[in-house]
């Protein structure tokens, strides 16, 4: 295995896979909303777009940082392995989600200024309503439950299609619009597109979704059980031979290596066939 890259390497990734995310996000919103007015087709270019976008990005950054381009997954994974050698230390984690923090800002930005639209424009949509906020539990459990559970059965490399997939569904089948994302949530209230959030809103909607990563965890755990670590099998040196040098002493394993070599019968009515072992102690 190959040495991890360095912390500043992969916050970097971080902050432009998270960046690039939300660009994706808020920039297929912008041409949505101004290339129909129906909601529908809106709500279907928005998920399309966002599903194929993360999917790409996941599997583009999962070899350099993971890929978690969500504070909560970042969260998750090290709680997860806070007991281990290799965890990933305070300074680590907060630096990686201050990048996507960063990088979630940067490209909303970046999807306003595409479009032409005045950067740094707060978005005006309430999303505080109870319902809104059982949706985003329920996206973002499902989110971690999926990561963590495909991680857990060895199948982390079907990764960027079932989370693309996953969060295409998301997004039709849960009240929210499945933001499922702290850093998203707060890169979104730079927009007052129909992806935005309003600043009055980001209490409630990040609250919801850490409450929703600290259930998804325990939730695989009763789903999976506790990951069993493989025994570590002990090799045992090979048994040396102690014999003296010139004795007339046979050891096992010069006798276990004579037998099956048999001989010619020995004469009599039994006509016992004898082993080479056999004419030694003869």
């Amino acid at each position: 295995m190959g040495t991890p890259p360095a912390l500043p390497r992969r916050a970097l990734a971080e902050l432009v896979g998270t960046a690039a995310l939300v660009a994706v996000v808020v920039g297929s919103g912008i041409q949505a909303g101004a290339l129909s007015q129906d909601s529908g087709v809106q709500l279907l270019a928005n998920s399309l777009a966002s599903a194929i976008g993360i999917g790409l990005l996941i599997a583009l950054l999962g070899p350099v940082s993971g890929a978690h381009l969500n504070p909560v997954v970042t969260l998750c994974l090290w709680w997860a392995g806070r007991r281990s050698r290799d965890r990933a230390d305070g300074r680590g984690v907060f630096l990686c989600i201050a990048a996507q923090l960063a990088g979630a800002i940067a490209g909303a930005l970046l999807a306003e200024a595409m479009f032409g639209r005045p950067a740094g424009v707060r978005s005006t949509q309430l999303r505080s309503d109870d319902h809104l906020l059982l949706g985003e539990m329920v996206a973002t459990a499902g989110l971690v439950l999926l990561i963590f559970g495909l991680e857990r059965i060895g199948r982390a490399q079907l990764a960027p299609l079932a989370v693309s997939g996953y969060i295409a569904a998301a997004i039709w089948f849960t009240s929210s619009g499945s933001f499922a994302n702290p850093a998203a949530t707060v890169g979104r209230s730079f927009t007052d597109s129909l992806t935005g959030i309003a600043p009055d809103s980001l209490p409630g909607f990040v609250t919801a979704q850490l409450v929703g990563g600290a259930l998804g965890a325990p939730l695989l755990q009763r789903c999976t059980g506790r990951r069993r670590h493989p025994a570590k099998r002990v090799r045992r040196p090979p048994r040396r031979d102690l014999t003296p040098p010139g004795s007339r002493a046979w050891s096992h394993k010069a006798i276990r290596a004579t037998i099956g070599r048999w001989s010619l019968p020995v004469g009599g009515s039994d006509r016992r066939w004898v082993t080479d072992a056999d004419r030694v102690m003869i």
